[in-house]
């Protein structure tokens, strides 16, 4: 199956199986996704959930998280993943927003990986989500199932690599969601583990399915 084929397939399927395919963290400014997503690194999208309520009622605003020490964000966020260094970027992420960007998200994935504690992954996950732009963010479900599906080559062996392959042959205009499909697909299909190969849309075309 050529490379387009193979692109074409997974999208058509994948749109049918997640047609309402968004993100699964709470937020409701780019503020909030920002915090939701930095804490998620590593992390899952429910326990992310089941911080973020108590944290932004503390926090509500990026000014209001800038004036706090990352002692004081900590308690908030203990039970995620590497919560010290979260707290941490989390703190040095707003003040640098309000001294640097007049306390404004920025929009642009430059400047957004300027903040402390924001890498590519997260700048496109606010460009997709919170901007109405078009991006592929590279979780470990999308580099996982890139390589699994066939969709990239083995010489993808980190998540830029990933990233430019799957711009290269996903239309531009439904990059964020294919991002969404990969994700979701990854999260409850095709698992790390034990992939649920009998289940899914994709077996047939799948280059590693194991049943």
């Amino acid at each position: 199956m050529k490379k387009r084929e193979l692109y074409d397939k997974c999208s058509e399927r994948l749109a049918q199986a997640y047609p309402e395919a968004a993100t699964e963290l709470h937020f409701s400014s780019p503020y909030e996704l920002l915090v939701a997503v930095m804490l998620s690194a590593q992390c899952t999208d429910k326990r992310v959930n089941m911080v973020t309520p108590a944290l932004f009622e503390a926090f509500p605003t990026v000014q209001d998280m800038a004036a706090a020490t990352p002692e004081q964000i900590y308690p908030y966020v203990k039970s995620v993943s590497y919560p010290n260094a979260k707290s941490e970027h989390l703190a040095q992420m707003a003040r640098m927003v309000c001294q640097k960007f007049g306390g404004e998200i920025p929009q642009d994935l430059d400047s957004m990986t300027t903040l402390p504690g924001v890498g590519r992954k997260t700048a496109n996950v606010m460009t997709a989500v919170a901007f109405g732009g078009q991006a592929m963010p590279v979780d470990t479900h999308v580099f996982r199932l890139s390589h699994r599906i066939g969709l990239v080559p083995k010489r993808c062996t980190t998540p830029l690599s990933v990233e430019k392959e799957l711009v290269k042959y996903f239309p531009e205009n439904i990059l964020s969601r294919a991002h969404h499909w990969l994700i979701l697909h990854g999260r409850y299909v095709c698992t790390a583990r034990a992939p649920k190969c009998k289940e899914c849309c994709l077996q047939d075309i799948c280059a590693q399915s194991v049943n």
